[in-house]
């Protein structure tokens, strides 16, 4: 067994400073779970708390069916792969996997073995003899992933192992690790700032912000239903766009104004959300919607089960097979993305509308109404 369980997981800092606060999570045998916040969110501290690199200041973590509160680093039985390769720049590539198991004083053949097949499964076997300052990137980024899988470790654990690639490399590096965890078949617990590396990598994928895990789920899960402001937020490229206005109640139903002396309109909520924010008559609320839920139109078609209004473009930005298009109606601003050829002018004016279903609705703490 192979699984990782944190309970209630703390790590304070001289000064009073929480990284990690009460993280409880269970890491399932053979699965890739991702870490995902921004910086200073405590994903790298929890990482280390779980190598044996940082003490925590209360909780328990076991490693399978054994805590390892006590137990030093190297009898965790994991590997880590870190940002920075941390090769020994005198030794050859092979010199370098072979590291650790010469320290553990194996057989040269069985050392030679276990080198030979994680070269292979790598694609580095040309590579042998080879200093780090010969290879490039991606090479050196391989060479610290076949020292970690030589030791053929009940959990490896990646500390944003891509960050210093440039981005074709990280898309191909992304892909070298999925296939590597399907081979394998052992539980991987991967740092990263990046949405994008979590949503591709993650069997699961934690949310962290201020050492708090904020969701935990499969990334269309997280993705599609949000617990709060700040998940939907982080997630997605461009972001969710945010709407902020109050709801009131009105003759013809449900309506929801953006206030103020700029022109924000008055929108009709569809029946979708409108059913979630019944009794919410006078709150301060947050729309949101996804760009690629955002609709342009010319005309004042009937827009069914949608919220409507109309807004002025702002910008349009072309990324080849699509392009962003960014709109204003008073204090409001939001991102749509549309078909590339699509012709639009900056400065006109567009009927925008949403489909119901596809609309989250927030509170004033930032937390979701379902």
């Amino acid at each position: 067994m192979s699984s990782v369980s944190l309970i209630n997981v703390q790590k304070t800092f001289p000064g009073g400073i929480r990284a990690v606060d009460a993280v409880s999570l269970d890491v399932r045998d053979r699965e890739f779970l991702v870490l995902v916040g921004p910086s200073g969110c405590g994903k790298s501290t929890l990482l280390r708390m779980i190598a044996g690199l940082e003490e925590p200041t209360a909780g328990e973590i076991c490693i399978g069916e054994r805590a390892v509160y006590a137990v030093p680093p190297k009898d965790r039985d994991v590997a880590m792969v870190f940002q920075n390769y941390a090769l020994y720049p005198h030794m050859s590539v092979f010199d370098n996997m072979a590291f650790g198991l010469k320290m553990r004083k194996l057989p040269k053949s069985e050392i030679r073995q276990q080198v030979d097949e994680a070269a292979g499964i790598l694609g580095i076997a040309e590579l042998m003899s080879r200093k780090p300052g010969e290879l490039s990137g991606g090479q050196r980024q391989r060479v610290a992933l076949g020292r970690a899988i030589v030791r053929n470790p009940a959990v490896f654990l990646f500390d944003e192992p891509l960050s210093n690639l440039d981005a074709l490399l990280r898309v191909e590096m992304r892909q070298e690790l999925s296939r590597l965890h399907r081979k394998l078949q052992t539980t991987m617990i991967y740092v990263t700032h990046d949405q994008v590396e979590a949503m591709t990598l993650g069997e699961r994928i934690v949310v962290m912000r201020d050492g708090v895990v904020q969701q935990v789920g499969q990334p269309l899960d997280v993705y599609d239903r949000p617990a709060n402001r700040f998940v939907a937020g982080f997630l997605g490229t461009p972001p969710m766009n945010f709407l902020e206005g109050t709801v009131q109640k009105s003759e013809a139903g449900l309506e929801f104004v953006g206030g103020g002396e700029d022109g924000s309109p008055t929108l009709f909520l569809p029946d979708s959300p409108a059913s979630r924010v019944a009794n919410r008559a006078g709150e301060r609320l947050t729309l949101g919607v996804r760009p690629e839920h955002v609709r342009l139109a010319s005309g004042d078609e009937d827009a069914g089960d949608q919220l409507a209004f109309r807004a002025t473009v702002d910008d349009v930005q072309l990324l080849g097979g699509e392009s962003l298009v960014h709109l204003r109606a008073g204090v409001w601003r939001l991102i749509a993305r549309v078909e590339a050829h699509r012709e639009i002018d900056v400065g006109c004016d567009l009927r925008v509308t949403c489909d119901g279903q596809a609309l989250h609705v927030f509170d004033a703490v930032g937390q979701a109404i379902t």
